[in-house]
């Protein structure tokens, strides 16, 4: 079941909801379900108001099939994307040098997840995404995200090209992933305001949107099978472009 739908799954997607104050409808909790993470969650829940639900685990199964719920699920309004001009904004806002990561085409939502992760971690700014050919916001994706998807904004756009262009008439930079680059990425300046563009599993980054860009990089790769996973080329990439901005510091 999707977040679309209305529900997030798992104690830690549940308890950072809970504490970026996300609104929650109700919260159901397998009967017989106990652990020390699950007292501190059940005490903000109860500090915020949240209502809780003692219910049966099939109950939990049914309202979430093929998802891994740890028994305990929360209701909560379908997930809002952030507007694409506000994330825009808010990023140049909160540093000189913001970090946004577009993913064009990403159908994974494990891939899109881990990469909302990284994003937090790693201190970006947000993610956008294109609202056709790829996955949307669903629960695989904030599970796959461990509680992230809570504090880091995600902007959903039409064309990504237009997209790319406005990014440029505010000051930011656009550094695209290919195996095929002539340039590693350690070889070129990333500071500044910078956008980082993830291709899809498949296909990589579209050939219009790659023309778009300023910059294109890659990792060096010494093993015979010459590509990562996404999440995993956006995780290292992401982590170089701190790297670079820490040691000017």
């Amino acid at each position: 079941m999707d977040q679309d739908k209305g529900f997030i799954v798992g104690k830690n997607a549940i308890m950072e909801a809970l504490k970026a104050r996300r609104q929650l409808n109700k919260i159901f909790l397998a009967t017989g379900a106990t652990s020390g993470a699950l007292k501190d969650l059940l005490a903000l829940a109860k500090a915020q108001k949240v209502p809780v639900k003692q219910v049966e685990r099939r109950k939990l199964d049914e309202m979430c099939p093929d998802v891994k719920h740890q028994g305990i699920v929360a209701s909560v309004p379908p997930m809002e994307y952030t507007d694409f001009h506000k994330l825009v904004e808010d990023s140049l806002a909160i540093t000189n040098s913001p970090l946004l990561v577009m993913v064009d085409e990403i159908e994974d939502p494990h891939n899109l997840g881990a990469i909302i992760r990284s994003v937090e971690g790693l201190g970006g700014q947000g993610v956008i995404i294109p609202k056709h050919r790829a996955v949307p916001l669903t629960e695989g994706v904030n599970k796959a995200a461990a509680g992230t998807l809570s504090h880091v904004p995600v902007a959903r756009v039409t064309n990504l090209v237009q997209a790319v262009d406005l990014l440029k008439e505010k000051g930011f930079w656009i550094a695209a992933a290919d195996a095929k680059a002539a340039k590693l990425a350690y070889e070129v300046d990333l500071q500044g305001p910078l956008v980082l563009v993830i291709g899809g599993e498949s296909k990589g980054v579209g050939r219009l949107l790659q023309e778009s860009c300023d910059l294109i990089v890659r990792l060096p790769m010494e093993g015979k099978i010459n590509s990562l996973n996404a999440s995993v080329a956006a995780g290292i990439l992401i982590y170089e472009i701190m790297r670079q901005r820490q040691a000017k510091k």
